[in-house]
């Protein structure tokens, strides 16, 4: 076992491990740490524990120090001359003509290395960009191409929900999201209806997946024949599964056929097997890769 502090170097960002060299370091505390690309200014967002040094990805790095008032003061110095530093990369874009958009801009906190983060269709011959941006800030110049849903998680912006984006506000990392999710709850497979302000599927797809499942798994199939604790054999119309309700389509003794709504728990089916699972997956697989050629949902 080792212990570790969590540090976050921007707001929504990944959480990294460092070794805390026995500081007395809080949550909410600024740090100064040694990372793979230089001396870097973060948060501490998560205390003193204790993992298994096998669970560590990589080489524990330590924290040099608590960050002090000159610290603080230098590293929104750095975030000032960031912003200046974007509206020059902007003219050297437009004057080399790249078609690329400048999305943020970053110096790490030694001023070794100054970072621009950018989009585009897709690959881009910056060379000469580069060339021209060292030239005026005497450092090292890494240009780095991200996708459509980091620009998101940078920018932020608010959701059909009327929220804050969770990928801006609180999502470290993006979490594998699929339209397979949308169809198991029972969702419009409309691009338009599921998608993100990113134009990819909603990350919150995710957090009502194993909801779904469960509840999904205590139902019987449209289209299903099923026994009903009253005697009636019914075949399913349709099925609430939040409410875990089911309506049969029943047939009397008289011999005519009415609706009839029951719960889930009223009816004697076997456990839900997926049906045509094979054909599904192909239909969802097109559905997907046609998306995915229009500039619609994309699995993340």
């Amino acid at each position: 076992m080792v212990e570790v502090i969590g540090v976050r170097f921007r707001p929504n960002g990944k959480i990294y491990f460092f070794s805390p060299q026995g500081l007395a370091l809080e949550t909410g505390d600024a740090v100064i740490v040694e990372t793979s690309r230089g001396v870097e200014y973060g948060k501490v967002v998560l205390g003193k524990r204790e993992v298994e040094k096998g669970s560590l990805t990589s080489a524990l790095k330590p924290v040099i120090r608590k960050a002090t008032t000159a610290d603080d003061e230098r590293n929104r110095k750095n975030k000032e001359k960031a912003k200046d530093a974007a509206v020059i990369c902007q003219q050297k874009i437009e004057k080399h003509g790249l078609g690329m958009k400048l999305i943020d801009v970053e110096y790490t906190f030694d001023n070794n290395k100054l970072l621009f983060y950018f989009t585009a269709d897709g690959r881009v011959d910056f060379r000469e960009l580069v060339k021209d941006l060292a030239s005026v800030f005497r450092t090292r110049i890494e240009l780095r191409q991200i996708g459509v849903r980091d620009e998101t998680k940078i920018l932020g912006g608010i959701g059909i929900c009327g929220r804050e984006l969770c990928c801006h506000k609180h999502l470290s990392d993006f979490i594998p999201v699929s339209i397979k999710m949308a169809k198991e709850q029972n969702l419009s497979l409309n691009p338009a209806k599921i998608s993100g302000v990113c134009g990819r599927l909603m990350c919150c797809l995710k957090n009502e997946q194993e909801t779904y499942e469960y509840l999904n798994d205590r139902l019987p199939n449209v289209g299903d024949h099923v026994r009903t604790k009253d005697g009636f054999r019914g075949e399913v119309n349709s099925v609430s599964v939040l409410r875990q309700k089911v309506k049969l389509i029943v047939e009397l003794e008289n011999g005519d056929k009415e609706i009839r709504e029951y719960r889930a728990d009223e009816l004697k089916f076997k456990p839900k097997k997926r049906k045509n699972t094979e054909k599904v997956d192909a239909e969802l697989k097109a559905l997907e890769a046609l998306e995915k050629k229009e500039g619609g949902s994309k699995i993340g």
